[in-house]
């Protein structure tokens, strides 16, 4: 069984007056958040191998924060993240299958979104994933990353 672990940003800072949405810092609160989100992956023993990244500077505070915590692993900032699709990130992911447990720190909608689609095939219905937000998704075997393959074992947040 291979799983994927899909993380919601935490809680960042509002844009300041000319900066770029990429360039948004974690919230005090939100640093919390990454923080609990690192020490729920470790107690429930679900450390990546590999994580892909959005750039955004939030994301990797997040990252940074987990990994902080759950250990350093094989990480690769991915363009592909930030504000991607459903259908980018199944290709991401799908990029590989090599990895038993990968871990993917980005944004909503697509997070969101993707969970439905992997779970149920279901492209519309989708109830949402806060900021520090967890989700678990199991795959049987050498099945493939495509619509309704996956089983949704675990959700959390902060």
């Amino acid at each position: 069984m291979r799983e994927l672990i899909l993380l919601r940003h935490a809680h960042a800072e509002p844009a300041g007056t000319g900066q770029a949405d990429l360039d948004r810092p974690l919230s005090a609160v939100g640093l919390a958040e990454a923080e609990a989100a690192g020490k729920w992956l470790k107690e429930n023993k679900l450390l990546p191998d590999c994580v892909l990244c959005s750039p955004a500077r939030r994301t990797r505070e997040t990252l940074e924060a987990v990994l902080g915590i759950t250990g350093y692993t094989e990480q690769k900032l991915e363009d592909g993240v930030y504000d991607a699709t459903p259908g980018t990130l199944i290709g991401l992911v799908a990029d590989r299958t090599d990895v038993q447990r990968l871990l993917v720190v980005g944004h909503n909608p697509g997070l969101e979104q993707l969970v439905p689609f992997l779970t149920d095939g279901s492209s519309s219905d989708y109830r949402g994933m806060p900021p520090g937000g967890i989700a678990v998704l199991s795959f049987e075997g050498e099945s493939a990353i495509e619509p309704g393959a996956a089983t949704l074992t675990q959700f959390w947040w902060p």
